[in-house]
């Protein structure tokens, strides 16, 4: 917060006690006509009036040290706590000191439920995350059951099993990312080997949907966290994939820039309209409300796990003919987690 200026102080100052300053011009008013109707001498007018005067002054010198240290203690400011609350009160008077009194009473109530906040909050956390830890577990051992399985349903159950998985890990990356504290990994990773993860954990939607895959190996490497961009890449695949009945998905490096990962589908492609939306929480569009059950939390996970990586989130589409994600690996200034 900037220093405010000495004019800006003085000015505060005067409005807070322009009524003093009326006080004081009548009372030399009423001197002036006792003086008028008693006849009195004028130079005792005089006297009287400086006199006045410069207990005025001084008073007022006075007030305004006083008003200066703590409306530049107040200025200065970043957090309101009750130590700042009784170094503003010194020399306060009675009724200064009981809004105070009153004001740290308030505090110390705000205080309270901020931390009977916190540990509720902290306890949810705990839990959802012990329980999304946990149901991993049972999806596991259904994909093991199923691949020993020979019925007709295996592979449908198979792609049901990779989206209730893609769900637990959207849950996993939200709380994670929510979390206050939470860090960043970041080295120098192969561009590829993510890729490569991600396309093998969709091989059975690729292969059930009839859908072609276009990729050959880019030889990017790139400064990144490679756990949160195999996340960042699984979700805008998965995207790709559940707007895409039927056709062709591209991972290709941008002609133009060496630095740009591109994924493109010819799907259902987004709305004008919806586009800029997509990246808001819970945001599904059309598409998300017509063909698919969407929680509108994919894009904004997507966008936020760019945010903290440095890297750059773009989205391209025209409805009907396909949409086209492009992901800028060059670090631009990283994002804190509050």
């Amino acid at each position: 917060m900037n220093k405010p200026s000495k004019s800006e102080v003085l000015k505060s100052f005067l409005l807070a006690v322009r009524a003093q300053f009326f006080v004081f011009f009548g009372t030399i008013g009423i001197f002036g006509l006792v003086f008028v109707l008693g006849r009195l001498p004028f130079d005792l007018f005089l006297y009287c009036t400086e006199l006045a005067a410069f207990f005025f002054l001084a008073y007022l010198i006075v007030q305004y040290i006083r008003f200066n240290k703590r409306y530049l203690l107040l200025q200065s400011l970043q957090t309101v706590s009750a130590s700042n609350i009784k170094e503003v009160a010194e020399n306060a008077d009675p009724a200064e000191r009981l809004y105070i009194e009153k004001l740290e009473e308030l505090l110390l109530d705000l205080r309270e439920l901020e931390n009977l906040h916190k540990d509720r909050q902290a306890d949810q956390l705990d839990y959802f995350t012990l329980w999304l830890h946990q149901i991993k577990t049972p999806i596991s051992a259904i994909s093991l059951l199923n691949q020993s399985s020979q019925a007709k349903e295996a592979k449908q159950i198979s792609q049901e099993l990779v989206r209730l998985e893609d769900y637990t890990h959207m849950a996993l990356n939200y709380i994670k990312l929510e979390e206050p504290g939470a860090e960043m990994d970041l080295a120098e990773v192969d561009l590829d080997d993510i890729i490569k993860k991600a396309i093998k954990k969709y091989s059975i939607l690729f292969i059930y949907k009839g859908i072609k895959l276009d990729y050959e190996p880019l030889g990017i490497r790139a400064l990144s966290d490679g756990k949160w961009l195999q996340n960042l890449l699984e979700q805008i695949l998965s995207n790709s994939l559940k707007y895409t009945p039927h056709g062709t998905i591209s991972i290709f490096k941008d002609p133009k820039n060496a630095h740009v990962l591109v994924i493109e589908d010819t799907g259902l492609g987004i709305r004008t309209e919806d586009l800029p939306k997509v990246f808001n929480k819970g945001y599904s569009g059309l598409n998300g409300r017509l063909h698919e059950k969407s929680t509108g939390l994919g894009l904004f996970l997507s966008k936020k796990i760019c945010q903290r990586l440095g890297h750059t989130l773009d989205i391209q589409s025209e409805f009907g003919r396909g949409t086209r994600v492009s992901i800028d690996m060059s670090r631009k200034e990283l994002a804190v987690f509050d």
